[in-house]
């Protein structure tokens, strides 16, 4: 379970008590910081807390204070993970400077609102907060492109439509103001095609990075809640052509992965053929096994695709191939099912965020040639 959806959970059963909360928000970070703009982390006045705006360092200093500094309205503070600023119990530190929003649940929950619904609806968001002056907390949301007008709306909108946060000066009523549109991608979707006890392991790290995650098979003895109790949605594939019985493949978004993992023969291939030939491409499609079989898999897939054409199917193959991500997974010494998992996910987020998946310090090195003087 991500942080945000304990926050909402929390958040949930706050408001059934009719019961005030304190919302932080990370809306700036000098240096370095554990947290990146965007973090969140709600206050129960009982004491609860979920989500986290630092490494471990800040919660309780910010839980100490939150109450009292919010009495009066939101406000922006900030906050030193430095150790040599004194300002931490146990003198250590991330080495950086975090600048949180914090406000009560009058500012705050219209913003739950649109984060829960981008959430559950998969659907990216932008949303653009005053962070100064009387308007603090004042935010304009935008999940789809819009003409509304207003400079704070009209930041959200360019967020959204560049799919990425920003910081700017903007004019409200005439007076310039700091404002900021933090862009959140949409939430990412997994179905596993394969209902054996190897897509467990792969269900539950998906799970823990917030993704929706399907599980599809043909088998109905394991299309189980009793074994999958963890999976978003569930669906039984028919034994021939999947596209004609399931919802699945429609659910599927530019922003999910797929793997394919029946070790059925021939309901791989379907399914295969299916992935290859949607409308809307998606962001990966994983096959396990060898790349032999996953060419014999092809092949059986153009062969339903083109059953009249051979050299059609023939040309299609290695062109099919290029698009996949097989075998799956990455160099991770995978032996078992819960490494091979990790693995497999492992290339998915490489995949989904477009990253390089070297070590960091070779990242960072790399990083250090580029701007060092020659």
């Amino acid at each position: 379970m991500t942080d945000l959806e304990r926050i909402l959970t929390l958040w949930h059963e706050l408001e059934a008590a009719s019961a005030d909360f304190v919302l932080a928000t990370v809306v700036e970070v000098q240096g370095s910081s554990y947290r990146k703009p965007g973090a969140l982390m709600l206050l129960a006045p009982d004491g609860r807390r979920a989500g986290t705006v630092s490494g471990g360092c800040l919660e309780a200093q910010v839980a100490q204070r939150a109450w009292w500094l919010t009495a009066e309205g939101p406000t922006v503070q900030r906050y030193s993970t430095v150790e040599e600023d004194g300002e931490l119990p146990y003198g250590s530190g991330c080495g950086g400077v975090v600048f949180l929003l914090l406000e009560r649940r009058r500012t705050a929950n219209p913003f739950l609102i649109e984060l829960e619904q981008a959430f559950n609806q998969r659907l990216p968001l932008a949303i653009a907060t005053i962070l100064e002056g009387p308007d603090l907390a004042r935010r304009a949301f935008a999940s789809a492109p819009s003409s509304i007008q207003g400079e704070l709306q009209e930041l959200a909108i360019h967020a959204f439509r560049h799919c990425a946060s920003i910081d700017r000066v903007i004019s409200v009523e005439g007076v310039e103001l700091r404002a900021w549109a933090n862009f959140r991608p949409a939430r990412p979707g997994l179905c596993i095609f394969g209902a054996g006890d190897d897509a467990q392991p792969l269900l539950h790290l998906a799970r823990e990075l917030g993704w929706f995650v399907t599980i599809a098979d043909g088998r109905s003895n394991l299309v189980t809640r009793e074994r999958f109790p963890l999976a978003d949605a569930l669906h039984l594939l028919a034994l021939g052509d999947p596209t004609t019985v399931s919802p699945v493949f429609a659910n599927l978004r530019p922003q999910d992965a797929a793997v394919i993992m029946t070790h059925s023969f021939q309901q791989d291939a379907y399914i295969l053929s299916t992935l290859l030939t949607l409308d809307t491409p998606i962001a990966y499609i994983g096959v396990l096994g060898p790349q032999r079989r996953t060419r014999e898999l092809l092949a059986e897939s153009a062969r339903l695709l083109h059953p009249t054409s051979a050299s059609a199917a023939d040309t299609q193959i290695d062109r099919w191939l290029a698009r996949l991500h097989a075998p799956m997974g990455l160099d991770l010494g995978a032996e078992s099912p819960a490494t091979i998992a990790l693995s497999v996910i492992s290339e998915i987020q490489k995949t989904l965020t477009e990253s390089t998946a070297l070590p960091l310090r070779e990242v960072r090195a790399r990083s250090a040639t580029l701007v060092t003087p020659g």
